[in-house]
Order: structure tokens, then C-alpha cells, then sequence
């Protein structure tokens, strides 16, 4: 069993997504501290004057795990629907997903950051993009140590052979505690995603989701993970 393990974000880029699709099961890592301002609770999209920062607010209490951030303040969901709608609503698909995002932004008014991310993430993955993986909570688990001891352990109890990271996590993760519990890891390598039309040059990656979608449509997973095989098909 092919596994991820990942705090939630808000609006993720692609790369998120193609984590989702190379696993079997995705465990939202929520019940972790905060870090504000950092892809929790905003992600960029291009706009005519470049790149642009959603932010939602979350206040300025630091010792808070992601999923005990609350939302105080609605406003910011008519905004960021307001940003979205002026950013992109020439754009080819916008229309065909209008009505998906229109309902997530307006019709609900959202609690919690880590609520609202999950909720996102999940609908997006699977009636967007068609992925099938399982989706768990690591507060359905009880778990113990700090830091890598406790993700080791929900590894452990998750019953995964496989470990699959983003390359970030270099930086904290010991392949040998991985390679002891049985557990093969791998590193997912970004590179070589295919640009697409784009509006709003230069062209960027690094954006939210929601550039790609409203961009190409329901070709969006040929731009995140299909163009490997057609790439193995030439080769």
C-alpha cells in the first residue's frame, strides 16, 4: 500500500494533487502545529498585474495545531470568490466550474481552516480530477512521540509498505527509520510538467489548482501525471 501523508492547504498547486494520485491511501497531517502564512491558509494565482496571494485570515495566535484554526471572519470568502471570478472568468473553463467553486466560496460559511481544506482537496480530487484514493485523518489514529517519531508511528500503524514524499522533506526525514520499519521510501519528483496556455505570461507552475482548471478543463490530469505516459510511450 502506496501511502502520503500531508498537512492540509488551501487550494493546492498540481504537485499536491499528483501526490493524491500516486497514492493508495492520503493522510491529512492536521493535528500538527500551525505555521502562519505559509501554504495552510493561502496559495497564488496569476492575475494581469502577475502572480497574486489569496490569504485567508487566521489571526495571529501561534501555538495552535492546523486543525484548531478558526475562522472568525467570512469576508475573506466573498473576496477570494471575487478574485477568482475577476482573475479568471475569461478564461476557457471557468464557466464549466463555476458552479463547483461558486458553492464551496458562497453557500457555506467555514469554521475551521483544516475543515475547509480537506472538504476542498477531497472534491477536487475526486469529481475534478477522478482520483479514487482513500482518504484518512491522522486524528482517526492514536499516536505517539514527536515529530518523526510520531509519523513514523502512523506510518507503522497505517500498514503501508510504501512511503511516498515530496522532496521538501529531505530536509527532516531519515530514510534509515523508514527502511527499518519495512517501509520503502520515495521521493516525487516534480520536474517536467507541460506548460498550457496560460494567461498572463510568463508562464508559472506554482499556482493553485484552480489555474489549471480553469485553463484546460477536464484535461487538467493529462497535465499532472497523463503526460508520463505518453512520454513513455515515445521513448
Amino acid at each position: 500500500m502506496r501511502l502520503v501523508v500531508l498537512q492540509s492547504n488551501y487550494i493546492p498547486w498540481k504537485g499536491y494533487f499528483d501526490l493524491i494520485h500516486d497514492a493508495d491511501v492520503f493522510i491529512f497531517y492536521d493535528d500538527v502545529q500551525y505555521t502562519k502564512n505559509d501554504w495552510r491558509n493561502r496559495n497564488r494565482i496569476k492575475t494581469a498585474r502577475g502572480s497574486q496571494w489569496l490569504t485567508i485570515p487566521t489571526g495571529i495566535d501561534a501555538k495552535r495545531l492546523v486543525c484548531e484554526v478558526e475562522l472568525i471572519d467570512p469576508g475573506w470568502q466573498r473576496s477570494h470568490w471575487d478574485s477568482l471570478r475577476h482573475s479568471y472568468g475569461q478564461s476557457p473553463f471557468f464557466g464549466h466550474y463555476r458552479p463547483f467553486f461558486e458553492e464551496i466560496y458562497l453557500a457555506h460559511a467555514w469554521r475551521y481552516l483544516s475543515e475547509l481544506n480537506q472538504h476542498m482537496i477531497r472534491r477536487i480530487a475526486t469529481e475534478l480530477l477522478g482520483l479514487r484514493t482513500r482518504f484518512e485523518d491522522s486524528r482517526s489514529y492514536s499516536l505517539s512521540g514527536e515529530k518523526q517519531e510520531r509519523l513514523l508511528d502512523l506510518v507503522r500503524q497505517s500498514g503501508a509498505s510504501h512511503y511516498l514524499s515530496g522532496p521538501a522533506a529531505r530536509a527532516y526525514i531519515e530514510p534509515a527509520r523508514f527502511a527499518e520499519l519495512g517501509v520503502e521510501l520515495q521521493w516525487k519528483d516534480y520536474a517536467g510538467y507541460p506548460e498550457y496556455g496560460q494567461a498572463h505570461p510568463p508562464f508559472e507552475h506554482g499556482v493553485s489548482i484552480v489555474d489549471l482548471l480553469f485553463h484546460v478543463g477536464p484535461a487538467a490530469p493529462t497535465y499532472i501525471w497523463g503526460w508520463r505516459d505518453a512520454t513513455a510511450l515515445r521513448s
